[in-house]
């Protein structure tokens, strides 16, 4: 980001190369969509160019590019009413016998995961899916590390409750309705 900051823009093309595949991944478990998540993944990278000049040299990268994202899912959300939608393919490698229940249980888990409130969704996702330290989704999100802790120990417990509604209901459906 440094030799951006000195008027480098192709090393921009570096920093896509390098962080472009878990923006995409961040906004697709945020919003559902494919489509949605590359339009908004480029964006970030916009955004940081024009924005280069906020970076500070003692800050994590990752820190500043994701605070970004955030504020571009956010403005994204503000603008528009939006219907999540199922990814359009999964990527699970499982032996052929468990796929299809490997393809359910997924599914669920991605249901659940989208009917969690966006901003405890987010903390999940950045914490269990982007890999982020506690320390540094505070710093994203301007809360205290412990905050943090409590409200991702909460969003699983949520994520949890709603993921055994959803098992539930598709037992029964499978069952033909019957309990």
């Amino acid at each position: 980001m440094a030799a951006v900051q000195g008027g480098d823009t192709p090393a921009l093309g570096e920093l896509f190369r390098r962080h472009h595949a878990a923006l995409y991944r961040y906004f697709l478990r945020m919003s559902g969509s494919a489509a949605l998540s590359e339009d908004l993944a480029q964006d970030v990278f916009l955004r940081m160019l024009r924005k280069s000049e906020t970076w500070q040299r003692e800050a994590r990268f990752s820190s500043w590019m994701y605070r970004i994202a955030h504020n571009a899912f956010i403005d994204h959300t503000r603008k528009s009413k939006w219907e999540t939608a199922m990814p359009e393919k999964w990527d699970i490698a499982a032996p052929a016998g468990r796929q299809l229940e490997q393809d359910q249980e997924h599914a669920m888990l991605h249901r659940a995961l989208m009917a969690l409130p966006a901003d405890k969704r987010e903390f999940l996702v950045l914490s269990r899916f982007q890999g982020l330290k506690y320390e540094q989704i505070g710093e994203l999100l301007g809360v205290e590390t412990n905050t943090v802790k409590v409200r991702v120990f909460r969003a699983l417990g949520q994520l949890r409750e709603i993921y055994e509604r959803i098992s539930g209901e598709s037992g029964l459906a499978a069952m033909g309705g019957r309990s």
